[in-house]
């Protein structure tokens, strides 16, 4: 049975757009949108296309691959099918002179594929206004993402522990974990908006191999399966007695992600300053969620906490040697790295129904990446955890 986004969510979605639209750009005329997670966004569906949107004008979702199954899985209002950009070229004869693209996704073959046939002068990104249309969940939204969350909790919290035993590998702990997932409910992958990004389930390691240099713009590390999949687990990597276990991985359900890490203590506990430094993580983790209300802004609340840190926590806190990053948490929702982030420079307030994943964390050499990530929705009385109660470092004997 298809869960369909309801035709009054599609309106209510692009009536928020036409308004950041009107708003920012009141000369706007036309909006092309491309990438398919966006699509799903507007339209419900995921086809091969693209969604022409022109002001006072209803909006068309033309079709190239999936025609038949947008008619069957979306409540969107106009479907066309598109074999080819000049087919759809004929449904605008007078053309702006500007139209506003999404310049992060669209790449220039297609670029120049599509302005053979839509010759308008010259184009403008609309990234940051979809992203900020994106950015406050609706209560639809917010259901599924908490079912994305009770997943996390249960698997996280629960079933990792019964999984954990000496002598296995990153790798078999990876495959072991995802089945149970898809089972509980997870759809299977998970999406980034960051450009070229992939990964199967998410970042795991055993002691310092959560530590591992890695391209990936967070505070973990991952030494992973090899050079062409550098995430996953490490078939080589082995569990054993006194191991930190790392393991930061999302769900998601229709689309809509979860984020969360959990800590683990395998056979015996680990010093008490490492769980001192753990301990702190979840002390801030808790500091951050008590100012996700509506009205605060993003870069004071980075400020404030980055602020208090002494300089010893300040080392490899929020990665690991130079590849600390600049934030303490991020937008989450059809991808996992949405906007806003709780970081410098982002200015704009919360506003109520905002999704973080607040992720603070601190590697330790020898021993791996200590710290908490959980999701959080935004409202008037702080951060509502939707991912689970546990503090993490859990001791597995």
């Amino acid at each position: 049975m298809i869960e369909k986004v309801p035709a009054s969510e599609l309106k209510m979605r692009m009536k928020k757009f036409r308004e950041v639209m009107d708003a920012q750009h009141p000369d706007w005329q036309m909006a092309v949108v491309f990438s398919k997670i966006n699509l799903l966004y507007f339209t419900g569906s995921m086809p091969e296309g693209m969604l022409v949107i022109v002001r006072e004008k209803d909006a068309i979702l033309w079709a190239r691959r999936g025609y038949e199954r947008c008619l069957v899985e979306s409540e969107f209002q106009i479907i066309k099918p598109m074999p080819s950009y000049r087919v759809a070229a004929e449904d605008y004869p007078k053309l702006p002179a500007e139209v506003y693209l999404e310049t992060e996704f669209v790449p220039l073959a297609m670029f120049q594929r599509f302005q053979k046939y839509f010759s308008f002068n010259s184009y403008k990104s609309l990234d940051f206004q979809i992203a900020q249309t994106r950015a406050v969940k609706s209560n639809w939204e917010i259901a599924c993402i908490e079912k994305a969350a009770a997943i996390h909790q249960v698997v996280l919290e629960e079933r990792v522990p019964e999984l954990l035993r000496e002598g296995m590998t990153e790798a078999d702990l990876a495959a072991e974990m995802y089945p149970i997932m898809v089972k509980e409910g997870h759809q299977g992958s998970v999406r980034f908006g960051m450009h070229d990004t992939e990964m199967a389930l998410g970042q795991l390691g055993f002691g310092d191999s959560s530590l591992y240099p890695t391209s990936f713009d967070g505070p973990g590390g991952n030494l992973g399966a090899n050079p062409a999949v550098p995430s996953f687990g490490n078939r080589n990597r082995e569990l054993t007695k006194g191991s930190l276990v790392f393991v930061d991985v999302a769900v998601a359900v229709n689309g809509y992600h979860s984020d969360k890490t959990m800590t683990y203590m395998f056979g015996e506990a680990l010093p008490r300053e490492v769980q001192a430094y753990h301990k702190q993580c979840v002390e801030i983790q808790n500091r951050v969620a008590e100012m996700l209300q509506p009205g605060n802004v993003p870069e004071t609340i980075y400020e404030t906490i980055m602020s208090g840190l002494s300089p010893d926590f300040l080392k490899n806190f929020m990665g690991y040697g130079n590849r600390q990053v600049k934030f303490l948490g991020h937008g989450i929702g059809l991808t996992i790295d949405e906007y806003p982030v709780l970081a410098a420079g982002f200015k704009a307030p919360l506003e109520e129904n905002m999704v973080f994943a607040v992720e603070p964390k601190k590697g330790i050499e020898g021993v791996g990446m200590v710290g908490i990530e959980n999701t959080f929705v935004v409202t008037p009385n702080g951060g509502r955890c939707i991912t689970g109660t546990s503090p993490g470092l859990i001791l597995v004997d």
